[in-house]
């Protein structure tokens, strides 16, 4: 957690890393946003390499569904969260709750904003919509299951995002040189979130020379460099 030293009715933000990441990885975003004033709350997901989980780890099936009952626990926890962190007890202004996430937890914050998905095992709408929230940021996030690559569709078959249903306002920032190795449309396919959503949202390009390289495993079982524009 990240919080000014100072002052009270601190607007809280929510964030979800990305795939294998940590809160390690983007300090000085947290830290920007704590000394612009908010309370930055970061949990650590079951898929952090921080947490050494084994590959053949039976839950590594359903970690999409661990990291969406985080961000709900970090809500319904936040009394809990208050008292073992006196530095921010009595401070928060819980009517002013954003979500923000990159990558994959770019994907798992909007399920909060309205985003559902296919529930892999049977096939259910996921729907996790949560009226506290009020905003959203989502950084590099994924966009259509229609467009995934082979590979893709296989290893993450929650990844069907149905944006129609995103209604809080949300900031997207994708990279126009951001072509990945999960869809087969290029760039474009990281805007989804922003052109298939009816929300009032906001469209933050970042335009480089070089790509902006996510955090998805590639096909030959690595990781990418996670790379965060401020």
């Amino acid at each position: 957690m990240s919080a000014p030293i100072m002052g009270n009715a601190l607007p809280v933000i929510i964030f979800s890393h990305g795939n294998g990441q940590s809160l390690h990885a983007y300090g000085p975003l947290a830290d920007h946003w704590a000394a612009h004033g908010f309370v930055v709350i970061q949990p650590t997901h079951l898929d952090s390499r921080t947490l050494g989980l084994a590959p053949d780890d039976p839950r590594r099936p359903h970690l999409w569904r661990f990291r969406e009952e985080d961000l709900a626990a970090v809500l319904d926890g936040l009394d809990r969260i208050e008292s073992e962190a006196p530095m921010i007890q009595g401070r928060l202004d819980r009517s002013r709750i954003a979500v923000a996430g990159h990558s994959w937890g770019g994907q798992t914050a909007g399920t909060l904003l309205g985003v559902t998905h296919p529930d892999p095992d049977d096939g259910s709408v996921v729907d996790r919509q949560d009226a506290r929230i009020k905003a959203g940021v989502l950084l590099a996030a994924p966009g259509s299951g229609n467009d995934l690559t082979e590979h893709a569709a296989r290893t993450f078959p929650f990844m069907y995002p149905d944006f129609s249903t995103m209604t809080a306002p949300t900031l997207i920032v994708v990279g126009d040189h951001d072509m990945g190795r999960l869809s087969t449309r290029g760039a474009d396919w990281w805007r989804d979130a922003y052109d298939l959503s009816p929300s009032p949202n906001g469209l933050l390009p970042e335009f480089r020379t070089t790509d902006y390289v996510t955090d998805w495993p590639l096909d030959g079982g690595g990781n990418a460099q996670v790379e965060i524009y401020g």
